[in-house]
């Protein structure tokens, strides 16, 4: 992440490569369409058995603690910076959430593994509250440019946003989970390409009608996470490959886009605003947000300390550009420092924090299965089984196991290496099995291979 925001920058007119670019417009564009498929792998790839537990703690941060974040930030920069009240505010909204690209590349690329529910909450905030700053900074934005604004409009504004977005979410997701299974391509890379059109179809149609497109693609992106469809896992591993894309994208653009001799005429502001950030308004709306549910004071700590801020913000901080509100070129300079404080100081030290804190884990490195099976219209289903030491058919042949009716072991996981069972392969303790039945055996199968024994992932 840092690589290239540094490429970025060198490619720039300030740096080595001389490419001058000041296309606001264009870079805005291209971060919204980047976005939207950050965001939309972000939901596609969230385990819903990983995330119940932690679904009102992450949904509760990622609003209560985003609003509370760009208060408290705002409300100290207009008391620490030379600036305006509603553009100290409108500051605060831009870099108040999490960014998920930021978050993603971080905790998933850096072998970071953290204790108890930890991950999935961090992952599943960074995802979901991105909307929430984009909606505060529209409304401000609005509020500014528009002198008959008030704060009437201003809820009427955000309050057609989030439901608009919901609604047009949850309508879009539940349509095309209907239409992939019920379409039949000749070519299976069709599917990759409805994929796309469905994340541009569930940000536009929304955005049009004044909602929040962020918002339906993430609540999209989730309804067809919980649901079923043909080539699930497929369409996953390809949209997280355009996620990376779009995040390397994003960070060499908005790399090229920062003038270095502007943005460090502004490094004292930008140091002040990213203390703020880091060390005063994420601790307290993180502590806030989560006083309902008792949170230890060192998860309190990592939480606000993984509270990253990415390309998101910068892309936000175009938004007043365009708008031309007063102070923007500004704004955009010191959220671009405050982006760099947050990958170069944060990002790089979150493994060290969390050992400090003594809430990072064994990283354990989970082979994948090596291929898919889809039961969209069938009443086979592809089991994965681990065999406990205490099993009935530890030590038995497979020949010699009383399996259901048209069931088949397909392959096993021992020792880390896949291979191929015959009848006489003999079953071992801790074998992971990959297990082809009848839905309706699922539990009779778990009573013969499974007895009480810590499976491993």
């Amino acid at each position: 992440m840092t690589l290239f925001i540094l490429i970025g920058i060198l490619a720039g007119s300030d740096g080595i490569g001389k490419i001058y670019f000041d296309d606001y417009q264009k870079a805005q564009s291209i971060g919204v369409v980047a976005l939207c498929y950050i965001l939309f792998m972000g939901g596609l790839s969230v385990d819903f058995n990983e995330i119940k537990p932690v679904i009102t703690k992450g949904t509760i941060l990622a609003t209560v603690g985003v609003a509370l974040t760009a208060v408290i930030t705002g409300g100290m920069s207009y008391f620490f910076l030379d600036l305006p009240l509603s553009e100290s505010m409108l500051l605060g909204a831009i870099v108040s959430s999490t960014d998920a690209a930021a978050v993603f590349s971080v905790l998933r690329s850096k072998d970071i593994s953290l204790r108890g529910d930890l991950k999935p909450l961090l992952e599943f905030e960074s995802g979901a509250n991105d909307p929430m700053a984009v909606l505060m900074t529209v409304a401000l934005i609005s509020f500014i440019s528009s002198s008959t604004t008030n704060f009437v409009d201003l809820g009427v504004i955000f309050t057609k946003q989030m439901v608009l977005g919901l609604g047009f979410g949850v309508a879009i997701g539940l349509g095309a989970v209907k239409l992939i299974n019920r379409i039949r391509f000749e070519y299976s890379g069709l599917y990759v390409v409805l994929s796309l059109a469905i994340v541009m179809l569930a940000y536009s149609l929304p955005a049009i009608l004044g909602g929040s497109g962020f918002a339906s693609v993430y609540i999209c992106a989730l309804v067809m996470a919980k649901s079923k469809f043909i080539y699930k896992r497929m369409l996953t591993k390809f949209h997280d490959g355009i996620a990376w894309f779009c995040q390397v994208l994003m960070f060499v653009i908005l790399g090229l886009l920062a003038f270095i001799k502007e943005v460090a005429n502004v490094w004292s502001e930008g140091l002040i605003v990213a203390a703020i950030l880091m060390f005063v308004a994420r601790p307290i709306a993180v502590a806030i947000s989560l006083m309902p549910f008792k949170a230890k004071l060192n998860e309190i700590i990592l939480i606000s300390w993984v509270g990253l801020r990415g390309a998101a913000p910068i892309v936000l901080a175009t938004f007043p550009l365009i708008a031309n509100v007063n102070g923007s070129h500004e704004i955009f300079n010191i959220v671009f420092f405050v982006v760099l404080i947050s990958v170069f100081l944060q990002g790089t030290t979150i493994p060290l924090i969390a050992k400090l804190l003594k809430l990072d884990a064994p990283f354990e490195n989970e082979l994948n299965s090596p291929f898919e099976f889809d039961d969209i219209e069938t009443d086979k289903k592809l089991v994965k089984l681990q065999v406990m030491p205490n099993s009935q058919s530890v030590n038995k042949e497979i020949r010699e196991i009383k399996l259901p009716k048209d069931t088949i072991i397909t392959m096993y996981r021992r020792d880390d290496s896949y291979q191929i069972p015959s009848g006489t392969t003999v079953i071992q303790a801790c074998d992971i099995l990959y297990i082809m039945s009848k839905k309706e055996y699922e539990c009779s199968l778990k009573e013969i291979f499974e007895k009480g024994c810590k499976k491993q992932n």
